[in-house]
């Protein structure tokens, strides 16, 4: 008996210690997180660096900030597209740049476009006298074509009518498809900064006010990046508003990359930006894509906070573009959140959005012409694929048809 005890007692102890352990194996298990998109062949399969990643139940990762970095303390969560334990979503893809231009010029001609067909109208009437032309101009201002453009545009009409001598409709839509284009200037760049540099990736924010459909952009166009084979991360930097980090995470997974966000309400959005660029650099993703909180443009205090997130931001990588979003439907208003918006982040390029119901294309001229900014990407629906680049020749053909 004497004998069995020390034996019986060894194999308690074992168990004891084999129990201990079984919690420290799982947990450890679950810090394993695989990066869910396609990686270069010299990419690590497991993430490691300066931050800590922490996988729970949910599929979730937390980061913490660095030590010493200037930032108000933070909790963040990288949400993968098919961690473990999250049923699978199929990663959807866009229609070809072709098709989706296409599509975007068929509604845009089907919508209440006065603009185009009103000047049509006018230009090719028997006799066009001062009072055609005080209509044109009308036209002009109500389309949102500004003051300046308007002049300069009416002046060159002005001037082909006189000398062609000629109003057919053939060549009245020929005359002014040719001043519109120039208006517009094809010689704009319009393509987009998302080249990575040798060790970073490229870094975009989305700005805009509230309700003009910043976070919806930033998932369509991570969508149309993916398809174009690059490695995307999102960065839900909208802690304001309910359920924004959710809504992008739920794009990131549609189109599968992952997203960092806060699991705290109201958290400080320049450090959830900050640790999205931060994992981007880890992670050796191609572009970093971060969605900012709506604000007004006259909220002095909200705008001075945006200056903040690309200050910080530009800590670790330099941003690359800088994305206005704005409602074509608000017209001259959207032209005021421009100037503001340009003054405090350095906008690179404009989104214009909602173009299909509004008869204030010339929003499009009048933007350009005061900041001298192009607009890169427009959109017409609630859809996923009802973004494309903006052509310029394609727009005006759309507004005259």
């Amino acid at each position: 008996m004497n004998d069995i005890l020390p034996i019986v007692l060894s194999i308690l102890a074992a168990l004891v210690v084999i129990g201990g352990l079984i919690p420290v194996l799982l947990k450890t298990r679950r810090n394993i997180t695989r990066y869910p998109g396609t990686r270069d062949a010299n990419d690590p399969e497991i993430r490691s660096g300066g931050s800590t990643a922490v996988a729970d139940r949910e599929g979730t990762i937390g980061a913490r900030a660095p030590e010493g970095a200037d930032l108000e303390g933070l909790d963040t969560t990288t949400v993968p597209d098919n961690a473990a334990g999250l049923e699978t979503i199929p990663v959807e893809t866009p229609l070809p740049v072709a098709g989706r231009l296409a599509r975007l010029r068929e509604r845009l001609a089907r919508s209440n476009n006065v603009m185009g067909k009103g000047l049509l109208a006018l230009l090719s009437s028997d006799r066009i006298d001062e009072s055609v032309w005080d209509e044109v101009e009308e036209t002009l201002l109500l389309a949102d074509l500004g003051t300046e453009p308007t002049m300069q545009l009416v002046d060159a009409l002005r001037e082909r009518v006189k000398v062609l001598g000629t109003r057919t409709p053939e060549h009245v839509k020929t005359m002014l498809r040719e001043e519109l284009i120039k208006l517009v200037d094809p010689t704009m760049d319009r393509s987009l900064n998302v080249q990575r540099h040798a060790d970073k990736p490229a870094v975009m924010m989305v700005v805009g006010v509230n309700g003009v459909g910043k976070t919806t952009t930033v998932g369509k166009l991570a969508r149309v990046l993916v398809a174009e084979d690059k490695d995307v991360l999102l960065g839900a930097a909208d802690t304001f508003r309910a359920a924004a980090a959710e809504q992008l995470a739920t794009w990131g997974q549609r189109v599968g990359v992952p997203t960092v966000k806060s699991d705290i309400d109201g958290a400080d959005p320049a450090s959830v930006a900050y640790e999205a660029v931060k994992a981007g650099i880890e992670q050796e993703v191609d572009v970093v894509m971060i969605d900012t909180a709506g604000r007004l443009q006259n909220k002095v205090g909200l705008m001075d906070e945006l200056g903040k997130v690309k200050r910080v931001v530009e800590k670790l990588a330099e941003v690359d573009e800088v994305l206005l979003v704005l409602d074509a439907t608000t017209g001259q208003n959207g032209l005021n959140q421009a100037r503001v918006f340009s003054e405090v982040v350095n906008i690179t390029g404009i989104v214009l959005t909602k173009l299909d119901g509004t008869a204030k294309g010339g929003i499009v001229v009048a933007i350009q012409k005061t900041l001298g900014v192009p607009v890169k990407l427009i959109g017409l629906g609630e859809g996923a694929d009802d973004l494309a680049p903006f052509d310029t020749e394609g727009f005006v053909d759309a507004l005259l048809n």
